[in-house]
């Protein structure tokens, strides 16, 4: 009997694999060409001591609790209150990760009778939550302010009369591309809109401070930010920001904060300490630049491919089985590069997701290259 009901989770997985579409774990191998690890901050001393520091004075590993009971810790009052400071917010949240703070976003904040528009190419997490929550929602053209402004005006004319919510994202995972957030905070102040900005692969690499995309837009009433920490900042969770009124909302309203255990506290000492390496230690964002425009230039001339202009370089080849020959090819070389298929990406877009690190020197870049050449002639 048992056996049966697993046989249609074994056909999905056989249906997977005869389309080179099966995902399988693997331990962490050569240079580090796939992490968010942007800044070098998940291996760095200074964040390193931090933590050891908060053990030694009794900070605890677990937070025991959901934040609304025994979970509420210093150590999460005081990073909320840094990161509201340092991103010029009312007030921040410390959510356990990315993907649950956008989904609890999401689900939360727009209403019903509201309308969502969302980026086509914004997150999954993002997906998942407008598919949860309550309010209508639509998809627009990937980075198309006109697009969502005509969804706008189409759902006005229908009559729709409750909030508008726009959703993207700031640097684009898969892409590397930025929202043109200029045009859409005009857009949402002609609409009476508010906007949820995705700042995960942003934060710590662009801006002032590595503030993020959304920077000059942060403290305004129609502007609700997640900052992730398991990408630049070295840690893990999620900070969202926004105005008091709408995150006293979550606090109260959002079940994944309410009913989840809190994070680590330890993660809030090292999510403080590498806001805090943002201020004090500027080349870290200076070099990482420097590397993304070298990888740029090797991959303009030897691959004629377009830089994406940021640490995220998208290598398109189409088909999934070449993809995945190629990064295996390059991983047998020592270069941890992984392909990405559909769903994760659009049919015929599979490609290889090159990301630029601190981990790396422009010597290792320019090997990788070499080898992509070289693998991509074999494939």
């Amino acid at each position: 009997m048992i056996e049966a009901l697993l046989a249609r989770y074994d056909a999905s997985l056989r249906g997977l694999a005869r389309k080179d579409r099966l995902r399988t774990l693997a331990p962490r191998a050569g240079l580090d060409f796939s992490s968010n690890d942007y800044l070098g901050l998940a291996t760095s001393k200074r964040l390193g001591d931090a933590v050891a520091a908060a053990i030694a004075r009794g900070t605890p590993v677990g937070a025991t609790g959901s934040r609304l009971l025994r979970g509420n810790a210093p150590e999460h009052e005081a990073l909320e209150t840094y990161a509201a400071a340092f991103f010029g917010a009312d007030r921040a949240l410390f959510f356990g990760s990315g993907y649950i703070a956008n989904f609890a976003l999401l689900t939360a904040l727009p209403q019903k009778g509201d309308l969502l528009v969302l980026d086509e190419l914004a997150h999954a997490s993002m997906h998942e939550g407008a598919q949860a929550g309550r309010a209508q929602f639509v998809l627009a053209a990937h980075n198309d302010a006109n697009a969502v402004e005509d969804a706008i005006t189409h759902w006005r004319a229908g009559g729709g009369t409750g909030r508008i919510w726009i959703a993207v994202e700031s640097l684009y995972s898969m892409d590397g591309d930025r929202a043109p957030m200029g045009n859409l905070v005009e857009l949402a102040d002609r609409h009476e809109a508010f906007i949820v900005v995705d700042e995960a692969h942003a934060t710590g690499v662009c801006g002032p401070d590595g503030r993020g995309l959304a920077a000059a837009f942060e403290g305004r009433d129609n502007i609700v930010a997640l900052h992730t920490c398991g990408k630049a900042l070295g840690a893990s969770g999620a900070l969202v920001t926004g105005p008091r009124t709408l995150c006293d909302y979550l606090v109260n309203r959002c079940r994944p904060f309410i009913y989840a255990t809190a994070p680590s506290p330890l993660m809030a000492v090292a999510a403080r300490e590498a806001l805090a390496i943002l201020s004090d230690e500027p080349m870290r964002r200076v070099q990482l630049h420097e590397r993304v425009a070298f990888a740029g230039r090797q991959l303009a001339e030897r691959c004629s491919v377009m830089p994406s202009g940021s640490q995220i370089q998208p290598f398109v080849i189409g088909d999934v089985r070449r993809t995945m020959t190629v990064a295996a090819a390059l991983q047998a070389r020592d270069f941890d590069i992984r392909g990405i298929r559909p769903p994760t990406v659009p049919e015929g877009t599979s490609r290889l997701r090159i990301s630029l690190t601190l981990n790396v020197d422009e010597p290792a870049i320019s090997a990788m290259v070499e080898a992509l050449v070289e693998a991509l002639a074999a494939a």
